[in-house]
């Protein structure tokens, strides 16, 4: 892969989690069943071969390319509270990057997980539960916590807090991944043409 659709894949990373986020806060749950495990993965692939390795295929991220795609297009499917959501992961990324010993710790805790979920098969909701519990501790007392918007109910199950926040920190991984394959915020406002023909091109190679 080169730059390019590397910083893109990153980027629709974060999209994919935004949009995760955003499905759980309204309805309970996440409409594609494969997005969970996609993300997770990508937080506990600690030593990845590739970028692309830490999402696994392109095919896992069509939904991502699809959000993405639509978050940087010209038309009106644009969504604030996606952009919102990628804005915030953006920021705590930062944070943590200049943050060494929440770096350390992260990757310590991180590994402890990693060994639970891939040799000891913990269940999904322990590993979403230790997930949480790591963004919640480590990431966002970094900055401006992630304001969730969404149906109340949906939003006081615990399950679904514990799930969101490993969502989160899914799209904060992704951030990290985005500025350490040069991602800038200049190619938001200068670059916008060449990452959204990298979207297109990702996509029809899914």
């Amino acid at each position: 892969m080169n730059d390019w659709q590397q910083r893109v894949l990153a980027l629709s990373g974060m999209a994919l989690s935004a949009a995760a986020v955003q499905q759980l806060a309204r309805s309970g749950q996440v409409l594609h069943d494969t997005v969970t495990d996609t993300l997770i993965n990508s937080v506990l692939n600690l030593e990845p071969e590739s970028t692309l390795a830490v999402y696994g295929s392109l095919e896992a991220m069509r939904p991502g390319f699809n959000t993405l795609l639509q978050q940087m297009g010209n038309g009106t499917q644009k969504d604030l509270e996606l952009t919102r959501y990628m804005v915030g992961m953006i920021h705590l990324s930062r944070r943590l990057l200049n943050d060494k010993k929440a770096l350390a710790e992260l990757g310590r805790q991180l590994e402890q997980v990693s060994r639970q979920y891939h040799e000891f098969g913990f269940e999904r909701y322990r590993i979403l539960q230790s997930l949480a519990s790591i963004y919640r501790e480590l990431i966002s007392p970094l900055g401006q916590p992630i304001r969730i918007n969404g149906n109340p109910t949906h939003l006081k199950n615990e399950a679904n807090q514990h799930h969101i926040r490993a969502l989160l920190l899914a799209g904060v991984r992704s951030a990290v991944l985005w500025q350490q394959v040069g991602g800038k915020r200049r190619h938001f406002l200068f670059s916008r043409k060449r990452m959204l023909d990298t979207a297109k091109q990702l996509l029809q190679s899914a």
